[in-house]
């Protein structure tokens, strides 16, 4: 793919690392409380082996209110400049769905917004387009910061990976059909979002019917719910988990890997890489 004029190579899994400009994420600490905090853990992360950084000024914490828009672009705003000067080649992707926040995250220099809405806002597909970035779609049967737990919510159509497989291809009909090329989108389906931990777990058993779209697949893994719900183990004590989920879904090019722990799933790569293919590759 080539977005913004900067180039990732697909053939193997490429590492994506999170940068929370937030005081409220799920999952980390508040140790990077600043910008310059936040744009030297994206640096890190770089020099870990992420060639692309996902920004996020409103966590994915269910039962509130959205952040205002304002403030979620004061927040994003400056750490995606900071790390584009910093790293001009690094892929900067903002993790937002609202089409105000696109506009501005893209100005600054954005390659890639990652909206876990699913197109909740049309318009955000035409902003994409016309900046010549490249756009995530994912899967979800929920607004943003609503939580939806049901066992049946997916049986009378045929199941979860039906359901995520369907909307994807309509949400991706439909940005293309805004101006986006289709060589700039990349489909994820969606782990935790509006889904129990068991019916994640199936979409991530047949992300085979997923691929078949034909998109790179964005896979966000990290730390989720559905590796709290089979360990046991809160947020930050996942990463076995998460390196487990990791190891199941390598093996395929066209593979972006959302982690928190960027030097752990390099090595967790490495050794993947070094199995398939001999320790000379």
């Amino acid at each position: 793919m080539t977005v913004r004029g900067r180039d990732l190579d697909l053939a193997e899994p490429v590492l994506m690392g999170i940068v929370n400009a937030t005081p409220d994420s799920f999952s980390d600490r508040r140790e990077h409380a600043t910008t310059a905090d936040r744009v030297a853990l994206g640096l890190e992360q770089v020099a870990q082996g992420a060639p692309i950084v996902d920004v996020g000024g409103q966590s994915g914490i269910t039962g509130v209110p959205e952040v205002p828009v304002d403030e979620e672009i004061a927040r994003v705003v400056p750490v995606v400049a900071g790390l584009c000067a910093a790293a001009p080649d690094v892929v900067v992707s903002v993790d937002t769905y609202r089409p105000a926040v696109v506009e501005a995250v893209l100005a600054a220099g954005a390659a890639i917004v990652n909206d876990v809405s699913g197109l909740l806002h049309p318009e955000v597909a035409g902003l994409v387009a016309d900046a010549g970035a490249g756009l995530v779609i994912m899967h979800t049967r929920s607004r943003p910061k609503h939580k939806v737990l049901d066992d049946g919510l997916y049986a009378p159509a045929g199941g979860v990976v039906a359901d995520v497989v369907g909307f994807l291809r309509r949400r991706l009909d439909a940005a293309v059909a805004a101006g986006v090329p289709a060589e700039a989108t990349i489909l994820d389906p969606g782990p935790d979002f509006a889904k129990t931990p068991a019916q994640t777990v199936e979409v991530l058993r047949h992300l085979d019917q997923v691929r078949a779209v034909g998109r790179p697949l964005l896979l966000a893994l990290s730390r989720k719910d559905f590796i709290g719900a089979v360990t046991g183990r809160p947020p930050r004590r996942r990463l076995g988990g998460t390196l487990a989920a990791v190891g199941h879904v390598l093996g395929h090019p066209g593979t972006i890997l959302r982690v928190h722990d960027v030097a752990g799933s390099r090595q967790a790569l490495a050794v993947w890489r070094a199995s398939v293919f001999g320790t000379e590759n």
